[in-house]
C-alpha cells in the first residue's frame, strides 16, 4: 500500500493553487482556472473512463498510467501559462478518476481475498485496509508540505503583516472588505519553485517505476479475460449511470459531495482568510503538516476502531468535530499571538476528514461489492463535484456564508447517510432471519428423514 501513496505529492501543489492568493500561478486567475479545469475533467473522467480502463488494463496498470498524468501536470507547472497549465490540467483530471477507482478496487479485492483465506469478516478488513492506506496517503501531506515550507522559507522576499491587515482576516469582515484579506502573498522566487517542482517530478517517476515493478497484478487475469470477450464501449460507460438507480447510491451523493466541500474549504478558504492573511503564505506548509500528520494517524486508528465501534459512531464523531470547528471559525478573530490555535483547527478538522476519507471509501466497497468500478466512479465523480462547487463560488461568497453552506450540507448529508445505515441494518436482519429459517427447515428435514 505504501507504493500506492507515493504519487500524492500532487496534493501539496494543488493546495497552493487552491488558496488562490497564495497560488503559485495567481496572475489573471490562472491557478483557480487550472483547479476548475482539473475538477471539471475529473467529473467527466469519473463518468466515462474508470470502468473501461480498469477492465481493460487491470488495477495495477491503471494506477501506473494515471500516475503519468500527474507527472505531466508537474512538468506543466515548470513553465506556467495558459498554453501549458490548462492542457496538463485536463490530462491530470482525466487520470484522477481511474487512479482513485483502481486504488479503491485494488484495496477492496485484497481485503476480500485475505478475509476468504483467513476466515475473517470482509467488512472489517476493508475498513482496516483503507485505514492503513490513508495513513500512508495522508503522510504525503506531511513530507510534501515540509518540503515546500523549507524550500520557500529560503526566499528573501518575505514581507511583514501589519496590524491594519489583521482587521480583514477571519470570517467576520471578509464580506465588508472583500479582497483585503491578502496578507503576505508574494510569489516565491522562480528558482525555488523549480526546485520544488523538480522534487515532485522525481517522486512521481519513482512511484511509477516502483509500482510497475513491485506491485502484484492482482486482477490481471480478469482484465485479460475481459479483453478477449470485450463488451461494447457504451455498456461499460453506462455502468456508472445505471448505478445511480440504486437508492443507497442516491442517498450517499450529498455526503460524498460534502467530503469535497470540506476538503476544499480547509485547503482554500482557511489557508487564505486565516493562515495566509494572519501569518503569511510561508506558514501554510506548517499548518497543513499538522493536518496531514493528524489525518494519517487518525486514518489508521479509525480503520481499526471501525470493527469495534461500527461506522455510524465514527460518522457521528466526525460530524460533531466538523460542526464544532465551523461554529468556532465563525466566531474566531485570528491574530499572530494565538499561534497554537492555527494548529488546533487543522488537527480537529483532520480527525473528521480521516473518518470521511476512510469510512466513505470503505462504505462504498462494503455495500456495493458486485459493482466496485461503477460505485467508486460515482464516489470520485460526486466528491469532485463538491470540489468544483466550492471553487466555483469561492470568489463570489463571503467566508461566513461558505461556513453556513458547509454546516447545512453536513446536517442534510448526515441525515441521508443515517437512512442508508437503517436500510443496511434492516436488510442484514432480514438476511439473518432467512438464514436461520433455512437452517431450521434443513434440520427438520434431516430429523424426518432419520
Amino acid at each position: 500500500m505504501f507504493l500506492l501513496c507515493l504519487w500524492d505529492f500532487s496534493a501539496c501543489l494543488q493546495l497552493m493553487q487552491a488558496s488562490r492568493v497564495c497560488s503559485l500561478n495567481s496572475e489573471e486567475g490562472l491557478g483557480v482556472a487550472s483547479l476548475s479545469v482539473i475538477y471539471g475533467a475529473l467529473i467527466l473522467s469519473s463518468v466515462l473512463l474508470p470502468p473501461i480502463i480498469i477492465k481493460n488494463l487491470g488495477s495495477k496498470w491503471t494506477i501506473v498510467a494515471s500516475m503519468g498524468c500527474y507527472v505531466t501536470y508537474f512538468l506543466g507547472n515548470l513553465y506556467p501559462g495558459w498554453a501549458t497549465l490548462i492542457p496538463t490540467s485536463v490530462i491530470l483530471g482525466l487520470g484522477g478518476a481511474p487512479l482513485w477507482s483502481a486504488k479503491c478496487t485494488y484495496l477492496t479485492i485484497s481485503a476480500n481475498q485475505e478475509a476468504e483465506e483467513n476466515g475473517k469478516r470482509a467488512r472489517d478488513l476493508v475498513n482496516l485496509y483503507f485505514g492503513i492506506f490513508f495513513l500512508l496517503f495522508q503522510s504525503s501531506a506531511v513530507w510534501g508540505n515540509l518540503m515546500s515550507a523549507l524550500i520557500f522559507g529560503q526566499d528573501p522576499g518575505i514581507a511583514e503583516i501589519t496590524e491594519e491587515d489583521l482587521w480583514f482576516c477571519g470570517a467576520t469582515d471578509s464580506c465588508e472588505y472583500p479582497g483585503s484579506a491578502v496578507g503576505n502573498t508574494t510569489r516565491p522566487a522562480q528558482n525555488l519553485v523549480n526546485t520544488l517542482l523538480g522534487c515532485y517530478v522525481g517522486f512521481g517517476v519513482l512511484a511509477m517505476v516502483l509500482v510497475a515493478v513491485l506491485l502484484d497484478n492482482i486482477d490481471g487475469d480478469v482484465a485479460r479475460t475481459y479483453r478477449e470477450n470485450r463488451e461494447p464501449l457504451g455498456s461499460a460507460v453506462q455502468g456508472t449511470f445505471r448505478h445511480l438507480k440504486d437508492k443507497r447510491q442516491l442517498l450517499l451523493i450529498p455526503l460524498t459531495i460534502y467530503s469535497g466541500l470540506e476538503q476544499a474549504f480547509l485547503s482554500g478558504d482557511y489557508n487564505k482568510y486565516y493562515v495566509t492573511c494572519t501569518m503569511g503564505i510561508y506558514f501554510v506548509g506548517y499548518s497543513m503538516i499538522c493536518f496531514g500528520a493528524t489525518n494519517a494517524l487518525c486514518s489508521l486508528a479509525f480503520g481499526k476502531m471501525a470493527q469495534y465501534t461500527g461506522r455510524f459512531a465514527l460518522f457521528t464523531f466526525a460530524a460533531g468535530m466538523n460542526c464544532a470547528c465551523i461554529i468556532a471559525l465563525l466566531c474566531w478573530k485570528p491574530h499572530p499571538d494565538q499561534l497554537p490555535v492555527f494548529f488546533v483547527f487543522p488537527a480537529i478538522w483532520a480527525m473528521a476528514d480521516a473518518v470521511w476519507q476512510t469510512q466513505i471509501n470503505a462504505l462504498y466497497g462494503v455495500i456495493f461489492p458486485d459493482q466496485r468500478p461503477a460505485a467508486f466512479s460515482n464516489y470520485r465523480m460526486w466528491e469532485s463535484t463538491g470540489f468544483l462547487i466550492a471553487f466555483a463560488y469561492s470568489n463570489f461568497l463571503c467566508v461566513n456564508v461558505k461556513l453556513y453552506i458547509l454546516i447545512g450540507a453536513l446536517l442534510v448529508s448526515f441525515g441521508l447517510y443515517g437512512w442508508v445505515e437503517y436500510e443496511e441494518q434492516k436488510n442484514s436482519t432480514v438476511w439473518a432471519q432467512n438464514i436461520n429459517a433455512n437452517f431450521e427447515e434443513d434440520m427438520e428435514d434431516r430429523e424426518l428423514t432419520a
